[in-house]
């Protein structure tokens, strides 16, 4: 940007860890009842660097396709709700269900991916089943 070139010298910061949760630190997030998850979100987040790295120049529309579908998989699947919900038992069994739903989709795509198989109509499916854009009425039927 044109302030960084005129000012090339910035300070730098170390911010303090904290947090709006219980106590300023992620206790809600990481706890007993929802440590399972990180491990499977590390991995996923893992797999989403290799396909997007392997795949970077120039997809096939199709692949592109995937890699964007993965993409929101993983974004969905690492929502701090659902581990927030988990803590606080507020809907455990559906947070559980929606991380557990989100990270199966991610994996059967990085595999179809990977193999050089993608199935398109469950790519399809899944564009449609969390889909932001589609217009809010459609939510009710």
């Amino acid at each position: 940007s044109d302030y960084l070139k005129r000012n090339p010298t910035q300070q730098l910061v170390a911010p303090a860890p904290s947090s709006w949760g219980n106590k300023g630190y992620w206790e809600v997030w990481l706890d007993q009842c929802n440590a399972w998850i990180y491990p499977h979100l590390h991995a996923a987040a893992r797999r989403m660097t290799e396909c997007a790295r392997l795949f970077a120049v120039n997809p096939k529309p199709d692949v592109e396709r995937v890699l964007r579908q993965m993409a929101r998989e993983l974004l969905l699947a690492q929502s701090s709700d659902w581990a927030f919900l988990m803590k606080t038992g507020t809907a455990r069994e559906y947070a559980t269900q929606r991380t557990k739903d989100h990270l199966l989709r991610f994996t059967r795509l990085y595999d179809n991916l990977v193999t050089g198989q993608p199935d398109m109509d469950f790519v399809a499916f899944c564009e449609a089943r969390d889909n932001l854009s589609r217009h809010p009425m459609a939510l009710l039927r």
